[in-house]
């Protein structure tokens, strides 16, 4: 039996995620119910961003836009995003987890990055949506 090298390294050695998260004082029904106001949907989505069933696409002001990917309650939000025309397809998946009756978590994963990504403005972004999701909730 001879040993095999493989001519490529594996992609899973190159970060193509994104990943911020936080937990916010509030039970998960206040979370979710944020999350399914106009002002919840702006703050993951940006303004005018409406998110629909699975299926449906969305487009926000700024040009960015996609499709939602699965919607479960209480759960999960996945949606493509591209930041703008010929931008490629990314996958945005939002987890909601309760940590105790009165706290949830928050985790956004932004995944499928292309390489010149810029994962700073990126992680920004997310925490800035988290922060208006966890305010909103107040």
């Amino acid at each position: 039996m001879s040993d095999q090298i493989p001519s490529e390294a594996p992609e899973a050695t190159m970060d193509t995620a994104v990943r911020v998260s936080r937990q916010v004082s509030h039970p998960i029904d206040d979370v979710w119910k944020v999350l399914l106001t106009d002002e919840g949907t702006e703050a993951l989505l940006g303004p005018g961003g409406k998110l629909g069933t699975k299926g449906q696409g969305w487009q926000a002001d700024d040009g960015t836009h996609g499709v939602t990917r699965s919607f479960h309650a209480k759960e999960q939000i996945r949606f493509s995003w591209h930041r703008d025309q010929d931008a490629p397809a990314t996958i945005v998946d939002l987890e909601l987890a309760p940590v105790d009756d009165n706290t949830t978590k928050l985790e956004i994963v932004h995944d499928k990055l292309p390489v010149d990504a810029d994962r700073e403005w990126l992680s920004d972004r997310w925490t800035k949506a988290l922060d208006r999701i966890a305010d909103d909730a107040l």
